[in-house]
């Protein structure tokens, strides 16, 4: 990616925040099993509605103001494994002292100091996504740091905290939740704003992302680790991206967070040479549009209204470019729609949407309108539509001034919406129900030192002859355990060796998934039980693909069985010999013709011949000494 702008001379300031899941056995605050469940085994469900609490100093937290504005119905799918902690109907228990020593590990990758006591904090959410209305999390460590190619990153927080709910569906008017991932115990790590460019936000997010891999204690997968990005800009405002799931999307993300900042400066500056300002008067222009052919228009007048606003000097400004495909009257409907509307219409894509120009002229002169000015609209059930104009007047006068602080949602396309404004201390206060954890300079000490996997791959090089890059493949992979076990099963025989494991977790295993495959069939014993049969001379290397293949067919049978069932045991050398010698006899022109250059194509008609019951090598020396003889002669 080539930088577009000078971040040093913006006053670029970058932080990360990763989210990632711990995998411990048991959730954080209960014993129940961490493992993610499929929605149709939920059998039975409960609803609630959340409101926000103040704080111990009687604030209430602006963030969970504005998710409290819609009063939806929150309802949470459960399963056999579901306890009363998580229905919220019982204290939570003590910390889990698995994961406090995960946690605890990761400080020490990080260079932390960890704190004396341990306690846990609630943090309020009203999103639905915790079943109690807030998250618990604690705070472990501080003062760390990590090397990068740009100089030291710091690492000023690490905290331990409940995973929250997975959204399954959202109704408008409610949301479903299951609770199976709720309360998977999380680590959330905090870097300073040491970050200097979009380049160097993705090299931080590699290194942390390795360094918890490295653990050997975390979950793989989509959704097990999460990026959040804070960023700011000199003359702008610090802006907190959520939910960044794709490490290649942090540099794009930290690019248009900068170019949205840029541009909202240069729109306000433009807005204030003209003289721009914002009416605060709320429209009634439903008597407009009674018989209008919008149809969204004539839906929401069935049961609602249309209201309007007043956008002086605001002409031109509303559909102008702040993201790739997204403009400042997008930031508008962002905030109208944190009131349940479904969007705004404004004069700068006007005539549209059935809306005509006759009806726009009638709208003009109904607000009285000058043609510099802009009108911003919505069409919906009265209160959300006041709700919405509210809004949408607030962020407009936002835009003559600074760039708003907020909270926003990262999309797939590497742009961001808004979510809400940014949480402040209100929104934390003590949980009474977990009682403190005592960190000793002894426990902290005692706790193990993960090795990198920057360093097991240069390990893995030296100690199993690998490739490099074959090195660098199994250390990062899923199958990194798996791999482990296998070598230190079948070290002491020859013919297991490294390479041909690795190729086989992360070469075979993904093209048969490819193919359609259901690997998933297959656990380590599978795997075990396939090498053991090859380490004891009953099938061939070249014959693990299909029995795989098979293997997944009927997962209960032993190696042995499923090989002999599809005729895939070793030939004898005198069987092996006859066949070899068959194929060279009736190609025997073919061969005085090439010479030494038949090997190949006629290795390819033995190995269809052999099956993979004879190892490729020895097939390869058998095919050779009998073509030798013909071209000889």
């Amino acid at each position: 990616m080539s930088d577009k702008f000078d971040y040093r001379e913006l006053g670029l300031k970058c932080g990360l925040e990763i989210h990632q899941q711990l995998d411990s056995k048991e959730k954080l605050f209960c014993r129940c099993p961490t493992k993610i469940r499929n929605i149709e085994e939920s059998d039975y469900e409960f609803f609630r509605y959340l409101r926000p609490t103040a704080s111990e100093m009687g604030e209430t937290d602006r963030a969970a103001l504005e998710q409290s504005k819609l009063r939806r119905r929150y309802v949470y799918k459960a399963y056999d494994t579901t306890c009363l902690v998580e229905n919220d109907d019982e204290p939570p228990t003590e910390v889990n002292r698995e994961a406090l020593d995960i946690a605890l590990s990761i400080a020490k990758l990080l260079n932390m100091v960890p704190v004396d006591q341990v306690h846990v904090m609630r943090k309020i959410v009203v999103d639905g996504s915790n079943t109690s209305g807030f998250q618990r999390t604690a705070f472990i460590a501080k003062d760390g740091y990590l090397k990068t190619s740009n100089g030291p990153v710091g690492v000023g927080v690490l905290c331990l905290e409940e995973e929250a709910c997975q959204k399954i569906e959202d109704k408008g008017d409610s949301i479903i939740y299951s609770l199976d991932r709720l309360g998977i115990p999380l680590v959330e790590i905090g870097t300073d704003p040491d970050i200097i460019s979009p380049a160097h936000a993705k090299e931080t997010a590699q290194q942390i992302g390795m360094m918890l891999r490295s653990t050997g204690k975390v979950k793989r997968g989509l959704g097990t680790i999460r990026q959040d990005v804070n960023i700011s800009i000199a003359k702008g405002a610090r802006v907190e991206l959520k939910g960044v799931q794709a490490l290649d999307m942090i540099e794009t993300i930290v690019e248009r967070e900068v170019q949205r900042q840029v541009n909202l400066l240069a729109i306000r500056d433009e807005l204030r040479n003209r003289g721009a300002s914002v009416c605060d008067k709320v429209f009634d222009v439903s008597r407009i549009f009674s018989k209008t052919e919008s149809k969204v228009i004539k839906k929401a007048l069935a049961k609602g209204r249309v209201y309007a606003i007043l956008l002086r000097g605001f002409n031109g400004f509303v559909g102008r470019e702040v993201q790739p495909g997204r403009r400042l009257g997008t930031e508008f409907s962002d905030r109208a729609k944190t009131s349940g509307v479904g969007g705004i219409f404004h004069t700068d894509e006007l005539p549209n949407y059935g809306i005509t120009e006759d009806e726009v002229r009638v709208l003009y002169t109904e607000v009285g309108a000058d043609a510099d000015d802009a009108i911003v609209m919505v069409a919906d059930l009265e209160e959300r539509a006041l709700g919405a104009m509210e809004s949408v007047i607030v962020r407009a006068i936002e835009a003559l001034g600074e760039v708003p602080e907020e909270t926003r949602r990262s999309l797939p396309d590497g742009n961001s919406s808004y979510l809400r404004p940014l949480p402040g201390a209100a929104r934390m206060y003590p949980e009474t129900d977990v009682p403190q954890v005592i960190i000793s300079t002894e426990h902290f000490d005692a706790v193990e030192m993960p090795e990198l996997l920057t360093e097991r791959a240069k390990r893995f090089e030296s100690e199993f002859d690998l490739h490099r890059e074959l090195a660098e493949m199994i250390v990062y992979s899923v199958h990194l355990p798996l791999f482990e076990k296998l070598m230190r099963l079948f070290k002491e025989n020859n013919d297991i060796n490294a390479t041909l494991v690795v190729r086989t977790l992360t070469g075979t295993l993904p093209e048969l998934k490819r193919d359609g495959v259901q690997i998933d069939m297959l656990d380590d014993r599978h795997f075990i039980d396939v090498f053991g049969l090859l380490a004891e001379g009953g099938i061939a290397k070249e014959a693990v693909d299909g029995l795989l293949r098979a293997m997944v067919q009927e997962p209960e049978l032993s190696a042995r069985e499923v090989a002999e069932k599809i005729g895939l045991g070793t030939l004898d050398m005198s069987e092996v010999e006859r066949i070899v010698e068959s194929i060279v006899d009736e190609r025997r022109d073919f061969i005085r013709e090439k010479g030494l250059a038949s090997v190949g194509p006629l290795m390819g008609v033995a190995m269809a011949e052999v099956r993979g019951k004879v190892d490729g090598k020895t097939l390869n020396e058998i095919l050779k000494q009998k073509i030798n003889k013909y071209i000889d002669t």
